[in-house]
């Protein structure tokens, strides 16, 4: 790109100055050699006048000719002009043909294509007077080496004029790539802006996908935990107002207390749970063994924790996620399956995390539990969803009698 400037420049400061160096060498050397091809004083004259037309004509173009397209009426007539006082100053000393020579160069800028050739060509007849001695050719000698010499520089004008022309081309096929791949570059700025938009979009449509699943949860756990246990703290102080029997009365208001203790102990975990605060100061595998120590001790049942596989910190959303689908299926064996033995196991693959529960539990028709649960968004629905978001799945293996496998498989994104 940068020699393509530097060409271009260089071409443009010779078509600007060129013409006055040519010029000025060919008054030199005509003035060198007008005693050797006998120039009258009127030639003399007539030389100077034309060399004075020939600045006049190229101070003009310079003044008005950059910035004009290529091929107009204006270039035509400068060119048209400058090859007969080319050929007029070669007629009268042969040695301006270095002055006539600029019409092989700047015919393809200045004239559509066939003018072109024919420009050349007239270019050709002035070089090859000059190479064979003089115009007009004064014997039949000097009209042989004419015919020869105008086929030569003929021949080299064609040859040169094609070249010229595809070289023409294929800057303009350049210009043209050019011009296509900047437009490309703001296409795809302009689809890097969108996609960052969808991004930003994304975001915040997750967000709000989390904050409702964390309403969900909550309704959920309210409904299960919170809100049964106040109506039997309502049922058992009910039952001890109207019981005549004191030691009766006792016995239910100790239970409508257990009651309340447990309620407040799950209202302290559902309100813990807003937010993974168990990831806060321990590892995923931390967080989870504490967890289903924490869960088997609650509620009696034994549970065992294993880890898998090399343990890598986990992008913050990823180890949420995990630890959020493991709490779930964890206050689902509690609430639901009876079980009396459950297996977690957290394992670390190449390009994904599993997470798998099981339990020897009563076990259910994962069909028809997934088919209540629609429109509620918790649960095991909950767990898919949580999933989803994070391009993972859930799979649940369960059948009445035969205990409950919940599998989670994530994918191994690296904390960044």
């Amino acid at each position: 790109m940068a020699s393509d400037t530097t060409a271009k420049n260089w071409g443009d400061r010779f078509f600007r100055w060129g013409p006055y160096a040519l010029l000025g060498l060919g008054t030199l050397l005509a003035a060198a050699t007008a005693d050797l091809f006998a120039m009258t004083g009127g030639e003399k004259y007539t030389t100077g006048a034309l060399i004075v037309a020939a600045l006049v004509l190229h101070l003009w173009w310079n003044r008005t000719g950059p910035g004009r397209p290529e091929h107009n009426a204006a270039g035509r007539a400068y060119y048209v002009v400058r090859f007969a006082l080319g050929f007029a100053l070669t007629w009268l000393n042969p040695f301006f043909a270095v002055y006539a020579v600029l019409g092989y160069f700047d015919a393809d800028r200045l004239l559509p294509r066939r003018q072109m050739y024919a420009g050349m060509f007239a270019t050709a007849v002035t070089m090859a007077g000059s190479q064979s001695g003089g115009l007009p050719p004064a014997e039949g000698l000097q009209w042989v080496a004419f015919g020869a010499l105008l086929a030569l520089n003929v021949a080299l004008t064609f040859v040169f004029a094609d070249i010229s022309l595809k070289e023409a081309k294929r800057a303009k096929d350049k210009v043209a790539t050019i011009a296509e791949l900047e437009l490309t570059n703001a296409r795809l700025e302009q689809a890097l802006e969108e996609n960052a938009g969808l991004h930003a979009q994304l975001l915040v449509q997750a967000r709000e996908a989390g904050v409702n699943d964390e309403r969900r949860r909550m309704a959920a756990e309210i409904h299960d935990t919170i809100a049964q246990g106040l109506a039997g703290i309502i049922t058992q102080l009910q039952a001890a107002v109207d019981s005549a029997d004191p030691a009766a009365s006792h016995a239910h208001v100790e239970r409508a207390a257990d009651l309340a203790r447990h309620s407040l102990g799950e209202a302290r975990r559902s309100v813990q749970d807003l937010s993974p605060g168990a990831l806060e100061h321990d590892t995923l595998p931390d967080a989870l063994k504490n967890i289903v120590e924490t869960w088997s001790t609650s509620l009696g049942v034994r549970a065992e924790f294993t880890v898998t596989g090399t343990v890598e910190p986990l992008h913050d959303e990823i180890e949420a996620t995990v630890l959020r689908i493991a709490q779930e299926a964890l206050a689902n064996a509690g609430r639901h399956a009876r079980a009396t033995r459950v297996g977690v196991t957290l394992s670390y693959m190449d390009d994904e995390v599993s997470l798998d529960v099981r339990d020897d539990g009563g076990g259910f028709d994962p069909y028809a539990v997934l088919q209540r649960e629609t429109g509620r968004g918790f649960g095991l629905g909950g767990m898919r969803a949580r999933a989803e978001r994070i391009a993972g799945t859930v799979d649940i293996e369960s059948e009445p009698g035969h205990g409950t496998a919940v599998s989670a498989r994530v994918p191994l994104v690296r904390h960044g």
